[in-house]
């Protein structure tokens, strides 16, 4: 399979882990992130939690395994994949975080920081790991 359709493949699986993770770090706050309503009000369309999670989506199965795909080169972690989704995770948690916290407080803070840490290496490693798989596959 090319590189584009296996990194979509990848964005794929890695959108469906990191959505059960998400759905947990909801219910660890006790749903204070509203994170679909936070990407709406992102964009300018506040309320608009459908459109929230269509761009999380969009995001997490095309934009982010394209961009993998282009900058793959160049991101370090090694020669396996799985490592450097983890660094472009890392990366993509890093702005989520600044960003995308809504209006939880000081003690949650902590806890949204935590788990929304691993919902994104779990989502870097499954986009690595499955990119390789159907990229090495004929």
């Amino acid at each position: 399979m090319n590189r584009p359709l296996s990194a979509v493949a990848g964005g794929v699986a890695g959108t469906a882990i990191l959505s059960l993770l998400m759905i947990l770090t909801e219910v660890q706050t006790r749903s204070q992130i509203r994170i679909f309503d936070v990407i709406a009000r992102f964009v300018g369309l506040p309320g608009h939690v459908v459109i929230g999670f269509v761009l999380f989506v969009a995001a997490g199965v095309f934009a982010w395994p394209l961009l993998f795909v282009a900058l793959e080169p160049y991101i370090p972690g090694g020669p396996d994949p799985a490592q450097r989704g983890i660094v472009l995770a890392v990366a993509l948690w890093i702005v989520f975080v600044i960003t995308g916290r809504g209006s939880i407080g000081w003690p949650l803070v902590i806890v949204y920081a935590g788990l929304t840490l691993i919902a994104h290496l779990a989502y870097g490693f499954t986009l690595g790991a499955v990119y390789t798989y159907f990229r090495d596959s004929t």
